[in-house]
């Protein structure tokens, strides 16, 4: 097969340089040879060589790169590359439960999501040509986590994501390698159990970048010297309750999803010292907190924590009126001396506009607020320098009087 070639637009070129992985269809003069799900050479208007990487014509991210450096992309280029993001997260052959294996761009391998779960893997292939890798590239996990004395029942594909469409692919699901995960998976957190839906949870199952954030509540949890009978927290679009079971308050999950909440009850009883003073509420959050201002509800932490609500640049305006609405009242929530821990996963919202949207709640509600901590994803999702768009993420613990 001819490995393609993709010619840059003069003066187009310094991204790539810099090792920005994406390259959109305006930097590109022309391509020869160039099937989509292929690799491509890509080289500047004068034939050097600046990188490579796969090409498909039906994404607006037409390349994107997988090396700045004049290698084959090989077999034996996938076993370095994935063993060097295995080793990132275990240095040691030791045993951690649940945490991220391979973050996409972040670890210069585009389009390619790995979690895991106890021993079990959840792939998530977002483009055309990881699609059509990732029977190779679950047989090679397999076999690096097994060298690694950290062996692996079953390895899930849960590429059930609306961004495949973009590259032209339908949704996708079901195993790849090994035997099938059961219905629950547990894993284990610290001294915790939680409980995941591998096959039909959200994302891969769990929220896994949250994980480090979840370990703060345990944290203002002691500081504070909160009780079952005398604190409560307020725990919104909670999902599986993974920040309130960190925590010796009563806690009051809120979320749309029946399923997510049964997904919760599971967790709690399998923590047999907390599944108790715990509420289960099944409501739209953005009404519950209205219905809870007007009750004049009072928590000592109020935790908002809502899916993506900008997908792109032209939801912004919309995504930053929804933030304001849910941290307005939010705020007006949280007892004096108590904490709100508010975050955005939109990628389109960076973190300079949520702290203004977030001050723009604040001078509603007239109370007033501190930063304790900025706030981001956990350490087993890494931020590439050079792919500011990876950090999605952002959080802000607040303090409000």
């Amino acid at each position: 097969m001819t490995e393609g070639t993709i010619h840059i637009r003069k003066g187009r070129e310094k991204p790539i340089r810099n090792q920005h992985p994406w390259i959109f269809s305006g930097a590109i003069f022309k391509a020869d040879n160039a099937e989509d799900g292929d690799i491509v050479t890509v080289l500047d208007h004068k034939g050097n060589f600046l990188a490579r990487g796969y090409w498909n014509h039906l994404s607006q991210i037409q390349v994107r790169i997988m090396t700045w450096e004049d290698e084959t992309i090989d077999e034996a280029w996938w076993r370095n590359m994935l063993q060097r993001a295995i080793m990132t997260r275990y240095p040691k052959p030791e045993f951690y439960a649940g945490n991220r294996i391979i973050n996409a761009e972040n670890d210069f391998i585009p389009g390619l999501i790995v979690d895991r779960y106890s021993n079990y893997l959840v792939l998530q292939a977002l483009t055309l040509y990881i699609d059509q890798q990732k029977q190779m590239i679950a047989e090679l996990l397999a076999d690096l986590f097994e060298q690694a004395d950290m062996p692996i029942k079953g390895i899930y594909e849960r590429s059930d994501v609306d961004v495949r469409g973009k590259e032209g692919l339908k949704e996708t699901k079901g195993l790849l390698w090994g035997e099938e995960p059961p219905e629950l998976v547990p894993f284990r957190d610290d001294n915790l159990i939680r409980i995941v839906d591998v096959r039909t949870g959200h994302k891969t199952g769990y929220y896994l970048d949250q994980r480090e954030n979840h370990a703060l509540i345990q944290e203002l949890s002691e500081q504070n010297s909160w009780t079952f009978d005398d604190n409560r927290i307020l725990n919104t679009f909670s999902f599986s309750g993974g920040f309130g079971l960190r925590s010796t308050a009563h806690v009051v999950n809120v979320d749309s999803s029946e399923e997510a909440l049964e997904l919760a009850r599971h967790t709690y009883k399998g923590n047999e010292w907390r599944d108790k003073n715990v509420d289960y509420v099944e409501a739209d959050v953005f009404d519950y907190l209205r219905d809870a201002v007007e009750r004049q509800e009072e928590y000592d932490l109020v935790i908002l924590d809502p899916p993506k609500f900008a997908q792109n640049k032209r939801q912004v305006d919309s995504a930053a009126r929804g933030y304001k609405d849910i941290n307005l009242n939010g705020f007006k929530l949280v007892k004096s001396r108590g904490y709100l821990m508010t975050f955005s996963c939109s990628g389109a919202i960076s973190r300079d506009l949520f702290q203004k949207i977030v001050f723009g709640a604040l001078a509603d509600s007239g109370r007033q607020a501190q930063i304790i901590k900025h706030l981001s994803a956990s350490a087993d999702h890494p931020i590439a320098l050079t792919f500011p768009e990876g950090e999605y993420l952002k959080g802000l613990l607040l303090k409000v009087y």
